[in-house]
């Protein structure tokens, strides 16, 4: 009995529960928001217009020294995004409606921090064109104190909006002309329907329009629209869907100078136009084709082998061409075939180009070395936004 008794005394201290730690306060959870440092040279903007679902449009920042995501901003129906030259904001233009795919609609251009993506003013815009995005329906001037934005309602036109202020300078009519090439501080130029530019020279209060002869036939070898322009000179190479180039100096009296041939330039034949359209040659093609380094003169065009009418096929390979003399100086075979080719205009400048499955690639611009492959960076990558562009 006393056995029994001493083990159940023993069971009964073993037993015993320790002390409960006390339970831990839950603590006010606190939001913050991550500042990013000074925009630099190999940070960049992407344009993702998601086309399935066009209301879901994105812009990513990215850090394309390590390939990676540093954020992401909405961009509605068929959005559009510059960014100031210095980096000291980024703008995108967008359109929203009241109940989702009705109501009142609003045309809208939000202003970014660069540091933080947060809104810094929501500027509702007199209308834009709802097309798919460009790179020259939306841009800003070489100091970045006007953004120009292109609308096609009810005529074709261009508004000017002051960056400082926020507020509208002016709306401009250009009936029968498109897009917006900006030159200098004081003015843009746009193609126009008979093959040739309009010249907008803007100063205070005055407005000037000017207008070129036609230098391309639109009917049987059209310039294409997102052909490389440098806005702090004005320099602007006009590329036909047959591969001539047409150097360009826009002002408020541009001046065009004769054509000179890509495929030439590579040492072939020059290409046909739409007068022999089933002639297999390379040629330029794509959405976002081509791309211009400034400082070295080397314009960066992506191409493929086909006939005329095939001038929005993907390219296989970017054909790096110096635009002073006019030859060629790579030829860069792609791992997949991309519909746009984007540039950093830095001394060490980096590359990109896309795949039809969203993926993105970040290239060496100089030898065409492969850095980095982000397999699924959106779903629909129409072009590249970098610092001083």
């Amino acid at each position: 009995m006393r056995w029994s008794i001493t083990l159940f005394v023993a069971l009964a201290v073993f037993s015993t529960p320790a002390l409960a730690e006390p339970e831990p306060i839950p603590q006010t959870e606190e939001s913050d928001i991550i500042k990013l440092p000074p925009w630099s040279a190999h940070r960049i903007l992407v344009q993702d217009t998601v086309a399935r679902h066009a209301k879901d449009g994105r812009v990513y920042v990215l850090d394309a020294d390590q390939g990676k995501i540093l954020g992401m901003v909405q961009e509605s129906y068929n959005g559009n995004v510059v960014l100031d030259p210095k980096g000291r904001s980024f703008y995108v233009s967008e359109t929203t409606w009241s109940r989702g795919n009705r109501g009142e609609r609003n045309d809208l251009l939000a202003s970014y921090d660069p540091q933080t993506f947060q809104i810094e003013n929501d500027f509702k815009l007199p209308g834009r064109a709802l097309v798919t995005p460009k790179k020259n329906n939306l841009a800003i001037n070489a100091d970045g104190s006007l953004v120009y934005v292109f609308d096609m309602v009810p005529t074709n036109a261009v508004h000017v909006i002051e960056t400082k202020t926020h507020s509208l300078l002016k709306n401009i009519d250009l009936p029968g002309c498109a897009l917006v090439y900006p030159w200098g501080n004081s003015g843009f130029s746009s193609i126009c329907g008979d093959g040739g530019l309009s010249n907008v020279l803007i100063d205070h209060d005055h407005i000037e329009v000017t207008h070129t002869k036609p230098f391309f036939d639109p009917e049987k070898d059209a310039v294409f629209e997102h052909s490389p322009s440098d806005k702090n000179t004005g320099q602007t190479f006009f590329i036909t869907y047959s591969g001539l180039v047409y150097p360009s100096t826009l002002s408020a009296q541009t001046t065009v100078e004769k054509p000179w041939s890509i495929q030439e330039a590579a040492g072939l034949p020059r290409a046909s136009d739409a007068g022999k359209p089933f002639e297999i040659a390379w040629r330029p093609g794509g959405w976002q084709l081509s791309a211009l380094h400034y400082a070295t003169h080397r314009m960066y065009v992506v191409m493929h082998k086909n006939t005329f009418w095939t001038h929005k096929e993907d390219g296989t390979e970017i054909w790096v061409l110096n635009t002073e003399t006019h030859k060629l100086l790579h030829r860069f075979t792609l791992p997949e075939p991309t519909s746009m080719v984007g540039l950093t205009q830095d001394a060490h400048p980096l590359m990109f180009t896309d795949d039809a499955h969203g993926g993105f690639y970040i290239f060496d611009a100089e030898n065409g070395k492969l850095l980095h492959k982000i397999s699924h960076l959106g779903d629909d990558l129409y072009f590249t936004v970098a610092l001083g562009e």
